[in-house]
């Protein structure tokens, strides 16, 4: 059974207790919030054969099926390998099942994560599934990022948003997830996370609070001509280019922010606050708002997974870092 995480109860009673349920719906917020949980739990509750109350009994025929990941009437689709999309072909065997009779004679459930992984030849093929699906299934598309998707397939769909927690509710959750780390050390994982708590215990599991630490000294030694950006680039070659784009953009808007407010609470976090609040009073905003055109641009290239020279990228951005502490 999918995890129940209490910043969802509100949502999970909205969509569980529909009388009558949408063809599709789109679950869709930043990553790490549970939408996946969420929509698995609501697909045990859909095929449950005795369900109670809102929830799927875990006893039924149907309950054991899914557990074992032989159910009849349920498919997931996600792309085959990591970070790699959702190919056209996986689509066509998807919406083959979807025209097919439900075995166990209730309704068929789909799953999609992450909906912004279909190519735009997957997507169309999926349009008409969304459009007329065969007798009473529900398909419920997963999205991080909505913006990607097609127009036509969020219409088509019943779009839900899903909560992002509270600061609070989400300490006291990665209190009881991560009880040998530091109320200081928890605090860090979710701002490194946005605010996002599953996200934060990945970040924990993988190491992410030492790679930020590996860039922050890194970042440090360039502007004090320590290092240069091409020895730098190799240094840095554990990060990946999601994490590094995410934490330049990050500073860029907080020497920007601290520009126009001179307001030192709103310098981020303590590991980069001195750099932040030096590099504001140096450089002329007009070359920060330049690196951070430059810095979103690369980062949307990154984040649609384009086919980039990683060492020519980072040692670009690092030279463009660099040229910040040099007087013009």
């Amino acid at each position: 059974m999918a995890e129940a995480y209490p910043w969802q109860d509100d949502l999970w009673r909205q969509l569980a207790g529909r009388a009558q349920h949408a063809h599709a719906y789109l679950l869709h917020g930043p990553a790490g919030i549970g939408k996946r949980a969420l929509a698995e739990r609501l697909m045990h509750s859909l095929l449950c054969q005795n369900r109670q109350g809102l929830e799927a009994c875990g006893d039924c025929k149907s309950c054991h099926l899914l557990a074992a990941g032989t159910h009849p009437d349920n498919y997931v689709l996600e792309p085959e390998e990591a970070d790699k999309p959702i190919k056209v072909d996986q689509v066509r065997d998807l919406v083959s099942f979807v025209v097919q009779t439900a075995q166990l004679a209730g309704r068929k459930v789909v799953l999609v994560e992450p909906g912004e992984a279909m190519n735009l030849n997957a997507a169309n093929a999926l349009l008409k599934s969304l459009e007329e699906p065969s007798g009473d299934t529900v398909i419920l598309l997963i999205s991080h990022q909505p913006s990607r998707l097609l127009p036509t397939i969020k219409s088509r769909c019943v779009q839900q948003a899903c909560p992002l927690p509270s600061e609070a509710m989400s300490l006291g959750w990665l209190a009881k997830a991560l009880p040998e780390s530091s109320a200081e050390q928890r605090q860090q994982l979710l701002y490194l996370a946005a605010g996002s708590p599953l996200l934060a215990v990945n970040m924990h599991a993988a190491g992410v609070p030492a790679q930020r630490e590996l860039v922050v000294e890194g970042v440090k030694k360039l502007l004090k001509q320590q290092v240069a950006p091409s020895q730098l680039t190799e240094t840095l070659n554990p990060v990946a280019l999601t994490l590094l784009f995410d934490w330049f953009c990050d500073w860029a808007q907080l020497i920007l922010r601290y520009q126009m407010t001179q307001d030192e609470e709103g310098l981020g976090q303590q590991d980069m606050r001195a750099v932040v609040q030096y590099l504001a009073g140096k450089t002329p905003q007009s070359r920060i708002l330049n690196i951070q055109d430059w810095l979103l641009e690369q980062r949307q290239k990154v984040m649609s997974k384009a086919n980039l020279n990683r060492a020519l990228l980072l040692e670009a951005l690092l030279v463009q870092w660099a040229s910040l502490a040099v007087p013009r």
